[in-house]
């Protein structure tokens, strides 16, 4: 049917099993990604949890690449370059604010090719519907040719075309169940880099209480 159907016809199913292929690579690709990334946040999470202090950047493998290094390197750089001010909860607000726009540079970075999905999901029917309109008036302009209107003249045109409209949804409907899939991984990611940033900035606050003490004690 493919070999036999009109050039228009033909380049919509190439497009569409294109598109079928983009689908199948995201979900393997971006499922080892996302997985990789769960894990070290997870990992990430459960060191934090445990510490006393803030990790001394570069002074923990375990914070050596990912968000949690990000996290962990902003809020160490935001206590090297305030160690001089009085206010403790100005620090905190600016580690907070630093840590919030990581955490958005993050989620965008993970939801990279994610769109096309939404796309393809999209936009897959309607081209295949498109393929199948093309190739039901090539079947049309086929019997006014023939002047006949024998079922054998107009069957295989109509088949050619609906092959279209069966790719399209072949396509489609694997990309939506795939990006909602991704769109459930994202937001448990989004959780735990919450619980990432959480567990740093209580670090930050222990540690600054600390200081505060020690300092009080220096002044008596």
């Amino acid at each position: 049917m493919y070999l036999a159907a009109d050039t228009v016809v033909k380049t919509v199913m190439i497009g569409l099993a294109v598109a079928s292929i983009a689908t199948w690579t995201i979900l393997l690709a971006k499922s080892w990604e996302l997985g990789r990334h769960a894990r070290q946040l997870r990992q990430a999470r459960a060191r934090l949890l445990e510490a006393a202090r803030l990790p001394p950047h570069g002074g923990d493998a375990s914070f050596d690449h990912g968000a949690a290094n990000a996290l962990v390197e902003a809020a160490c750089n935001e206590l090297r370059l305030s160690h001089d001010a009085a206010v403790p909860e100005g620090i905190k607000e600016r580690v907070a604010s630093r840590l919030e726009r990581i955490e958005l540079q993050h989620a965008r970075q993970l939801r990279s090719g994610i769109g096309l999905l939404a796309s393809i999901g999209a936009i897959a029917p309607f081209v295949g519907l498109f393929g199948t309109v093309w190739g039901i008036m090539n079947s049309f302009v086929g019997i006014a040719q023939a002047n006949t209107t024998n079922l054998a003249v107009v069957a295989p045109g109509i088949a050619e075309a609906l092959l279209a409209t069966a790719l399209g949804l072949v396509a489609a409907i694997p990309a939506v169940v795939v990006y909602n899939h991704f769109t459930r991984v994202l937001a448990g990611i989004r959780t735990l880099m919450g619980d990432l940033s959480a567990a740093v900035q209580q670090l930050v606050s222990r540690d600054l209480d600390r200081a505060a003490i020690a300092s009080a004690r220096t002044a008596h």
